[in-house]
């Protein structure tokens, strides 16, 4: 594997002693792999997919993700907030985020897809038209964030203060909705 890499299917790879250091990587495909407490700073991953792979606690700073997709994968705290914004987009499906944060990024239009979101920090962070199908979302935090036309229809344990965030035309289900009346302390029947 060289610095630069094109099209090239990894699979089973133990990367934990890699240098990542400007690796870039173009429509690359990794399965099963180990990243896990990695350090991917500086690296290029541009319409590249992730499956079965493990990058729970990798170092993320100036990182770009540029149309990457996350396929049951551990990415357990994670600091994505530190990587490389520019043209920054991924989605994730059945994927465990865990204690990862999104602190003050621009991801409109994500997919999480069945994940397990437990502590994920959005605060801040632009998450317009974003999608959080059938995801569990317990203590994510929401503060500042912005939602507008976010879809929390099949999402659950989630709790979101409406005058602490814009969610304009946001969706919700009746079985979801006492997830924006939690500060209320009141009990729904």
């Amino acid at each position: 594997m060289g610095k630069y890499n094109a099209d090239v299917v990894f699979e089973n790879e133990d990367f934990t002693t890699f240098d990542f250091v400007k690796a870039e990587f173009e429509e690359c495909r990794f399965i099963n792999c180990n990243f896990s407490n990695t350090n991917l700073s500086d690296a290029a991953f541009s319409e590249c997919e992730f499956e079965n792979c493990d990058l729970s606690m990798a170092q993320l700073r100036n990182t770009a993700f540029q149309n990457v997709n996350f396929k049951n994968c551990k990415l357990i705290g994670l600091p994505f907030d530190e990587c490389n914004s520019f043209l920054l987009s991924f989605n994730f499906d059945s994927c465990i985020l865990s204690f990862s944060s999104f602190h003050k990024l621009k991801i409109k239009n994500t997919s999480f897809i069945k994940c397990k979101m437990e502590e994920v920090d959005f605060s801040a962070a632009n998450l317009s038209k974003t999608i959080f199908s059938e995801s569990d979302l317990p203590g994510a935090i929401f503060d500042n964030t912005i939602l507008e036309e976010a879809n929390f229809s099949s999402a659950y344990h989630f709790s979101i203060d409406p005058d602490l965030n814009n969610i304009k035309k946001a969706k919700f289900s009746i079985q979801n909705v006492s997830g924006l009346l939690d500060k209320f302390n009141i009990i729904i029947e």
